[in-house]
């Protein structure tokens, strides 16, 4: 192992809200020996999601921030090429909290899951096939439970949660609203994605539009964004209204806490439920999602994007690129 390099994108200053290219940098290192119960996972693809801003953030959090000069904390996908362990073998491929290197030394206990889809690319197994789509399953149908013909608004809309909730509500019945930034934006969501209608955050009233697209209410919130967007779609709420908090995106920093218009009244008269969740509280009800999941891929029911980075120092500035909209689909960063 000594012979191996392993490059690494670490952790160099503790930003203040969303980190840029500046705060991170890039090393190589030696691997280590294995021991006992580890193995080597050479790592293919890291993953750049919203809960990464959280994670350099000197605030709390449901983890600890990322210490500084320490790897990015994230999920990656790689194949084992040497094993000590005996439960992992060389040529599987896994996923797992492996961070932004190229070799992540592992016990197991960091591990997500085996990618058992070989016959779909591993780079789904961080997208659609990953937390991603888990967390639009479970989102959508465990915290909104939809019923057909209900309207379903989704924030962020044509990101790889929203793309996926927005196809799991239509496969459910439903019709689906999406909100996202720009035409290109909005023109996925109808012709990738199917929905129903979409409304472009960036060039047109929100308000008005969530008025128009829902004209008896909106029955399901799918809320990726918190912020004047949820602001608006608030408003506009059906009686018995569902509302899944899955991400803040609209707000880069929660120190103090933003002050926004308060939502009881509109929850009040609508009898409408908020409720946040974590795909982690699921992890018993993976392989549900994903059997699922991969079903729809397959049978061509479920559609992706993939926006993939070439490379660790194209990595830096990838959690920026993600909060000012620059991704035309899952973000990943191609390991160099």
């Amino acid at each position: 192992m000594a012979n191996l390099v392993n490059r690494r994108v670490v952790l160099f200053k503790r930003p203040k809200g969303v980190p840029d290219a500046e705060h991170f940098a890039v090393e190589d290192v030696r691997v280590p020996e294995l021991q006992d119960g580890q193995f080597l996972v050479q790592c293919e693809y890291w993953s750049v999601d919203p809960a990464m801003r959280g994670w350099v953030n000197d605030v709390p959090n449901y983890l600890p921030p990322v210490a500084i000069g320490a790897p990015m904390r994230s999920f990656a996908v790689g194949q084992i090429v040497a094993s000590r362990h005996s439960d992992y073998t060389e040529g599987e491929t896994v996923t797992g909290m492996f961070g932004w290197q190229r070799f992540a030394v592992s016990d197991g206990s960091n591990v997500d899951r085996r990618v058992a889809e070989a016959d779909l690319s591993a780079s789904l197994a961080l997208g659609v096939l990953g937390l991603n789509g888990i967390t639009a399953y479970f989102g959508l149908l465990d915290v909104c439970k939809p019923k057909p013909g209900e309207t379903v608004v989704v924030s962020t809309a044509a990101g790889s949660v929203g793309s996926a909730v927005g196809q799991i509500a239509r496969l459910k019945g439903c019709r689906t609203v999406g909100i996202a930034g720009g035409p290109e934006k909005t023109a996925l969501c109808r012709e990738s994605f199917g929905y129903g209608a979409a409304i472009d955050y960036r060039n047109e009233n929100v308000l008005d539009g969530v008025k128009a697209a829902c004209p008896d209410g909106v029955d399901c919130y799918f809320d990726n964004t918190c912020g004047p967007i949820s602001d608006a779609v608030m408003t506009c709420l059906a009686q018995g209204a569902r509302i899944a908090i899955c991400g803040t995106a609209a707000h880069t920093d929660w120190d103090p806490i933003p002050a926004g218009p308060r939502v009881h009244r509109q929850l009040l008269v609508a009898r409408a439920r908020m409720q946040g969740f974590l795909v982690l509280d699921y992890k018993a009800r993976y392989p549900e999602a994903l059997a699922a999941l991969a079903g729809w891929v397959r049978e061509g029911k479920l559609a992706y994007n993939e926006h993939i980075l070439d490379g660790a120092d194209a990595a830096r500035g990838a959690i920026q690129m993600l909060y000012e909209g620059g991704n035309t689909g899952k973000l990943l960063v191609s390991v160099d």
